[in-house]
């Protein structure tokens, strides 16, 4: 198992590069929001904060390893990211959203993992109904600290794309 932390301020529209370290205490990667201009920026105030969304992260030289975005289409909402390094994309959405109990799912055509969203707790990746990773933000001190949890079994061992799959969905959400 594999345990990264990291300290986001309390507000989601920060654009504050925010440090990812590990177990040691040493920096393996950069979260940041973004804006792709000072106009998304400057709408994004009317849905709070929440509409123009994209994060990147980065190693701690700052090559770009991995890029999440939010889609909304037709009334369809889903997460688009990029591994900078393999070119893999993933598809981030929620399915039975019909249903009244939405689930996220990620998939990148091979691999289908199942996101379970907690407030208050652990939220889980599961992979063949087996925890692979886990997430979770405590408010403390007018600061979110986040710690996330990867199992050497997960078929995903990129830190980089479950910080920005977290920062996306779980952080700052729909």
């Amino acid at each position: 198992m594999h345990t990264y932390q990291y300290i986001h301020p309390k507000e989601i529209e920060s654009t504050e590069e925010v440090a990812i370290t590990n177990e040691a205490g040493e920096v393996v990667a950069i979260s940041k929001r973004v804006y792709d201009n000072i106009l998304k920026k400057k709408m994004d105030i009317m849905f709070d904060f929440r509409y123009f969304l994209k994060y990147n992260i980065y190693n701690p030289t700052g090559d770009l390893l991995f890029t999440v975005k939010k889609i909304s289409r037709r009334g369809r909402l889903w997460f688009e990211g990029q591994d900078a390094k393999s070119n893999t994309k993933y598809i981030i959405s929620y399915e039975n959203w019909r249903l009244g109990v939405p689930e996220l799912y990620i998939t990148d055509g091979n691999i289908k993992i199942q996101l379970n969203k907690e407030m208050e707790d652990w939220s889980q990746f599961l992979f063949n109904n087996e925890v692979i990773a886990q997430w979770k933000a405590d408010y403390i001190n007018d600061q979110f600290h986040m710690t996330l949890t990867i199992d050497e079994k997960s078929p995903i061992q990129n830190v980089a794309v479950f910080v920005g799959i977290c920062q996306a969905t779980l952080f700052v959400g729909a």
